[in-house]
């Protein structure tokens, strides 16, 4: 049976997420460190892991598998989860996949690497989350549902 699987912590689609699964009538489990608000959906099981480095990404890559979507920011999570046969998605609905995880996982690797080595040249933070990147997500997150429900 298909499940959701959101990696929670400083996830911006938490809301639209439980929104789709519901929806399709479907588990989500929102895993997390702690400090979020728990949903009073029946369908949603709130996860709080102990602390600790990546405990909520073990907890979702020990547990995903073929048939699940799991949506994440974290690029060794999903190289996980793809790995155990979960579709995986982006906050903006950017996928990962077998085809590209691993030009992901080398360009986070080089970007770390450049700012160990420059760290007063590189500025972290990135482009904000927009409205755009939220309904590109909805709109990937129902596609990767209806399919990982119809096994394809």
């Amino acid at each position: 049976m298909t499940a959701l699987y959101i990696d929670a912590d400083a996830c911006p689609v938490k809301q639209e997420a439980e929104r789709v699964a519901t929806r399709h009538g479907l588990r989500m489990f929102v895993v997390s460190n702690g400090g979020l608000r728990p949903s009073q959906n029946p369908l949603v099981e709130n996860v709080i892991v102990a602390e600790g480095a990546d405990v909520a990404d073990m907890w979702i890559a020990d547990r995903c598998g073929p048939g699940d979507v799991v949506v994440t920011g974290d690029i060794p999570l999903a190289a996980k989860c793809i790995e155990a046969g979960a579709r995986v998605l982006r906050h903006n609905g950017e996928p990962f996949t077998e085809a590209n995880i691993g030009q992901q996982l080398a360009m986070r690797d080089l970007m770390a690497d450049l700012r160990a080595a420059n760290p007063l040249g590189m500025q972290g933070g990135g482009k904000g989350f927009t409205k755009a990147d939220r309904s590109r997500f909805l709109d990937a997150l129902e596609r990767e549902l209806r399919a990982a429900k119809a096994g394809s």
